[in-house]
């Protein structure tokens, strides 16, 4: 391990509880606003052809946390103990906000996209705190058998981890879902400028930080950049891989590649930001910037992904019209 990765722990990135607070609320507000387009009949589909969504839900709360704990084994010679466990709260995280959006330009399978979702966001409130603790301390452990030295060991706290992930997703979700049952008429009025602005202003927030932190940016980013890489490429091939493996269409295996690749990081940096669940006497420089890049990253690749999956889909579409 070179110098230059066990400087990343040293890092402190430039966040104050104002910015903590304000990514709280733009969190929230995302939630809020993926939970006006949850409907009942999306579970019905879902209990009447459940195949697909179990598929997922293994995909990414079971299947995605097991490969990063194995690829933080294989790459530790490239990583301290908390830029792994940066990968596997990333790996921990729910989808992300964004993956209906690139479901949608992929040619997937939108209602099982919005209901993997809706079922994952539920899922994270247990599953988050949960995949955390047991991936994390197995890393902690490995790692301190194989010679790395973290400053002092780390609790982590299982109880606060649900406190924090119920408050930001939970609650949003619920009070989404009453609002867009009780009242559908304002909630179709709303639901696009809740997003929109929901999108906007967590954006805005992300840019800022960056903006705020760009000199840590320059110095983590050539360390990183791969690890992240391969760990995107890994959630992603792994959804898909998945999908194929039980037979599921193309539609679908599209929608879980996108739904185990696109992880809700603005969650991960909450968490990590939270003093209750990590002190800042706990050195965590590494695990804030694989977060970080991450909730970057994702959008690049899952862009990417869709654009060659939707060129893909129009040239089959056109050889099929063709021969007709």
């Amino acid at each position: 391990m070179t110098r230059g990765i066990e400087a990343l722990d040293a890092i402190h990135l430039n966040f104050n509880p104002a910015s903590l607070h304000s990514l709280n609320m733009a969190l929230a507000i995302v939630m809020f606003g993926v939970a006006l387009e949850i409907k009942p009949e999306h579970f019905k589909k879902l209990f009447s052809n459940p195949k697909s969504a179990v598929i997922g839900v293994f995909s990414q709360f079971f299947l995605l946390p097991f490969i990063t704990f194995l690829l933080t084994i294989a790459l530790r010679e490239y990583l301290t103990p908390t830029m792994a466990l940066g990968m596997i709260l990333v790996a921990a995280c729910p989808g992300g906000n964004i993956s209906n959006f690139i479901s949608s330009l992929a040619k997937g399978n939108l209602a099982l996209s919005v209901s993997l979702t809706a079922i994952a966001t539920l899922g994270a409130v247990i599953f988050t705190p949960l995949n955390f603790a047991l991936w994390g301390k197995l890393a902690i452990n490995f790692y301190n058998t194989h010679g790395a030295d973290l400053v002092r060991p780390i609790d982590i706290e299982f109880g606060q981890m649900f406190k924090t992930v119920f408050i930001i997703l939970g609650i949003p979700i619920i009070l989404g879902i009453f609002v867009n049952q009780k009242f559908p008429k304002f909630t179709s009025k709303i639901v696009k400028p809740v997003k929109t602005f929901s999108i906007v202003l967590f954006t805005a927030i992300v840019v800022m930080a960056l903006a705020n932190n760009f000199d840590h940016f320059l110095t983590a980013i050539r360390y990183i950049f791969i690890i992240v890489l391969i760990h995107n490429a890994l959630a992603l091939g792994s959804g898909y891989f998945a999908a194929y493996v039980f037979g599921l269409p193309e539609i679908e295996r599209r929608t879980i590649s996108i739904e185990t690749g696109i992880q809700n990081s603005g969650l991960a940096l909450v968490l990590i930001f939270n003093p209750k669940i990590f002190p800042p006497e706990f050195e965590l420089g590494g695990m804030a910037v694989i977060a970080a890049w991450w909730g970057i990253w994702h959008i690049i690749s899952g862009l990417f992904i869709a654009g060659i999956w939707t060129k893909f889909s129009y040239g089959i579409f056109s050889r099929k019209t063709a021969k007709v």
